[in-house]
């Protein structure tokens, strides 16, 4: 999946208080994030766009095609802690408490 095809280079059109649903979830808007439709099926790449009403995330896919996902089937894409790309449950990022960053 390329960078350009989930619009990477410019950010999700949403207002702050999406923002501020993803933030207290440990996501941003282009998070990238995989999921899986059934168990045993391939992995899928997306980028994150917001928190739906009924409390999935809102992803948006490398076809364009929007999706509303349960934050227990996503996985987001991190650095591991010898530079390498590792992938983390969402429920675990979520459950975790991380200091603010400075301006």
């Amino acid at each position: 999946m390329s960078p350009a095809s989930l619009r990477k280079d410019r950010a999700p059109e949403v207002g702050p208080v999406a923002d501020a649903g993803l933030a207290a979830l440990g996501l941003r808007p282009g998070d990238r994030v995989r999921f899986r439709r059934r168990d045993g099926s391939r992995w899928r790449e997306a980028a994150v766009e917001r928190v739906e009403r009924d409390g999935s995330i809102g992803l948006r896919d490398a076809k364009g095609a929007a999706r509303a996902l349960p934050l227990d089937r996503l996985e987001v894409r991190t650095t591991g802690p010898r530079g390498a790309t590792t992938w983390e449950p969402c429920s675990e990022r979520a459950a975790r408490t991380e200091q603010m960053r400075l301006l």
